[in-house]
């Protein structure tokens, strides 16, 4: 932590909330000006709480990036919701973040009614999406479904994380929630993850990206060894499935489709550490993984 205090610096921690596949990790990913959160067209990719850290002259905001709200169904489910729980304890600000381009849904409802109904954490309701809408009158129906849902006139903007459009005036308005405080990283921290779990997650949106929806949210990486030298980085990773047959599709034809996943992985980790990587990728079969209580504890979902 840098004990800097200036009563003309802001600091402060801000949540991300929203359904699956609204855009939370595309919107972290522009603020902080490169790329620290996996982001698929898939839903349920984000699994743990990311904590991104945007820094400027006079602010330094703290993101937690939760994973994507919906009705636990298994022991992982459980856990997702507990992520996004204790991400909204002691924040600044929660940003309620919304599909612009439709009306307040079934989805949105339920996290209004099970996270922010009630809450003293002031809430900023961020509606994505709208350069998908050209009909300015559709725009503000939309915004108003979202303001009528919630029951009060609550603070918002209109924004697109994938073009970029208006996030300068979200930094803005998030700067206004905040209180004069510390900076609590260096400047050139953005975000509070391991090149451990970093790689881990860049192994799983690969296989994400490849599979789609043929194995979309059964499978879990676990890193069995990272090992840092001066030139190379070593790296063992085991790809969990549910059945054979998952396992078949994560291998492909005379392994064509592990070896797509791991070049894929392997290129952009080495990117990141700005060396060679020897990455080794093996599949094995968890029948049920989801479920067991024990496993999801395991693989780093606790």
């Amino acid at each position: 932590m840098v004990n800097k205090r200036n009563e003309n610096f802001k600091s402060g921690v801000i949540a991300l909330i929203a359904r699956p596949n609204v855009g939370k990790s595309t919107l972290l990913n522009r603020i902080l000006g490169q790329k620290v959160a996996i982001a698929t067209p898939l839903k349920q990719t984000t699994r743990k709480n990311l904590k991104g850290i945007y820094t400027d002259e006079n602010s330094q905001i703290i993101i937690i990036d939760t994973p994507g709200v919906h009705k636990p169904k298994n022991e992982l489910g459980k856990y997702l919701s507990s992520q996004t729980k204790d991400a909204l304890l002691n924040t600044d600000l929660i940003l309620f973040m919304v599909d612009g381009s439709d009306c307040a849904g079934v989805g949105d409802k339920w996290i209004y009614d099970n996270y922010l109904k009630g809450i003293k954490t002031p809430v900023l309701l961020v509606l994505n999406k709208v350069d998908l809408i050209k009909d300015m009158e559709k725009r503000e129906l939309n915004l108003f479904s979202y303001k009528n849902m919630m029951n009060q006139n609550i603070d918002s903007i209109k924004i697109s994380a994938k073009t970029g459009r208006n996030t300068d005036d979200l930094i803005k308005k998030i700067k206004e929630y905040l209180p004069y405080g510390e900076k609590f990283y260096e400047d050139d921290i953005i975000c509070d993850t391991n090149m451990r779990e970093m790689a881990c997650e860049i192994i799983r949106e690969k296989i994400i990206l490849n599979t789609k929806d043929e194995v979309p949210h059964s499978i879990a990486v676990n890193i069995e060894n990272y090992f840092e030298e001066e030139k190379i980085d070593k790296i063992k990773a085991v790809i969990i499935v549910n059945t054979e047959s998952q396992k078949g599709i994560i291998i492909g034809k005379s392994g064509s489709m592990l070896k797509k996943i791991g070049t894929q992985a392997r290129t952009e980790i080495e990117k990141t550490v700005e060396k060679k990587v020897f990455l080794e990728l093996f599949v094995k079969v968890e029948k049920n993984w989801l479920k067991n209580k024990t496993l999801v504890k395991n693989l780093g979902y606790e």
